[in-house]
């Protein structure tokens, strides 16, 4: 990366980065879309969202990934987050690396998801050297569910998400897997 890319790494239409201060406000109104939160269990406030951002940048601090905020290559516009975290809710697979994405309604069914979620696969698998990546989403979740079929990930086993058990619609769960072959 050179002194002036802020990018740690680019795909074809995407730069993912670490998280500025200016993305929090972006983030925010992205995280109070309701089109956006429909499979979560409600829109996230801006204290939420801060502390969200301040995780990522610790995280991409002390294990080289997050949730990157990602950027339109063309415009230079914050579309939202594609990236890498840990998952430790109580469970039979966890910890595990999660690869999740968020993005802005204005740029879904552009294929940025699919796009940004197969570089944060490369880069994981050849410059993290991690050996397996999972995906967690409400099973009601079709598009993201889409995404994890399209990057190549398998399906492992459903199950009860132990922090939705209260949500009727969302707690049933599918776990996804891609793991590195080399």
């Amino acid at each position: 990366m050179s002194s002036n890319d802020i990018y740690i790494f680019k795909s074809e239409r995407l730069g993912f980065r670490d998280w500025l201060e200016s993305d929090i406000d972006k983030l925010a109104s992205i995280n109070t879309d309701p089109d956006v939160m429909k499979f979560f269990p409600g829109i996230q406030s801006m204290e939420r969202t801060r502390q969200f951002v301040r995780r990522m940048q610790d995280l991409l601090r002390e294990r080289g990934f997050c949730y990157f905020a990602v950027e339109e290559l063309d415009t230079r516009e914050f579309i939202g987050f594609i990236g890498l975290s840990i998952q430790s809710f109580e469970s039979d697979f966890t910890p595990c690396v999660d690869i999740g994405w968020r993005l802005d309604t204005k740029k879904w069914y552009k294929g940025f998801a699919t796009e940004g979620a197969r570089r944060c696969i490369a880069y994981a698998f050849k410059d993290l050297k991690l050996k397996s990546i999972n995906a967690i989403a409400p099973k009601v979740n079709a598009p993201s569910v889409n995404v994890m079929q399209k990057i190549g990930m398998k399906e492992i086993k459903i199950f009860n998400h132990p922090l939705l058990e209260s949500n009727e619609t969302l707690r049933e769960c599918v776990l996804y897997e891609i793991v590195d072959n080399q």
